[in-house]
């Protein structure tokens, strides 16, 4: 594990290939889970702020749920998250066939909208928690992402460049910067080749 200001982070994020294959994962992230994504408490505000953008977008069910109980519920830690239909489906996903997609980050692409996604849904797979005064961030290496994986072996795209938006997003441009040196040397000193940013990250 390494630090970078007051973030600390894996050394499985070393050698970690990822690039998102949604034609073979077909947003699973969206609707596999023990739970709702986890959401921070600011972010409810801003995911109120996106609902009417995707109202019509989304399935009758999960209308139903956002309507009997809003946008945010408390999962098993009594933190907040993002609340799942009775089929464990975010309240979020539409579907594109057999693909689940995010209503959220679609409107925010096409300009509907200024909020992307819950922080924790565009940093998938990495996880992080609070300890104390630190961000310990871990990577989750699921099923789910093995096309993921294998494309980013590949393509020679690994997690850490793959996710820069998101991390930039939730750390800041110069927080990325200094991380992408730190997690390059470390690379270099494990034996591990040069590695570049892509030109389009998930």
């Amino acid at each position: 594990m390494f630090a970078v200001d007051d973030v600390l982070i894996s050394d499985a994020l070393l050698e970690a290939p990822f690039m998102c294959v949604l034609s073979a994962c077909k947003g699973a992230c969206c609707v596999q889970g023990e739970s709702g994504a986890p959401l921070r408490k600011e972010e409810i505000g801003e995911l109120e702020a996106a609902l009417p953008h995707v109202w019509e977008d989304l399935r009758p069910a999960a209308r139903r749920a956002i309507e009997e109980n809003g946008v945010w519920e408390s999962n098993e830690n009594d933190d907040c998250a993002v609340p799942c239909t009775d089929d464990g489906v975010c309240v979020f996903a539409t579907f594109d066939g057999p693909v689940a997609i995010c209503s959220l980050h679609r409107a925010y692409e096409e300009g509907q909208s200024e909020f992307v996604k819950p922080i924790s849904c565009h940093l998938f797979p990495l996880r992080i928690e609070r300890i104390g005064e630190f961000d310990v961030v871990n990577v989750q290496r699921l099923r789910i992402c093995r096309p993921a994986r294998k494309e980013g072996r590949r393509a020679g795209v690994e997690l850490a460049e793959a996710l820069q938006q998101p991390l930039t997003r939730a750390y800041g441009a110069a927080w990325y910067e200094k991380f992408y040196r730190a997690w390059s040397e470390r690379r270099q000193q494990a034996g591990l080749s040069p590695s570049r940013i892509p030109e389009k990250a998930c």
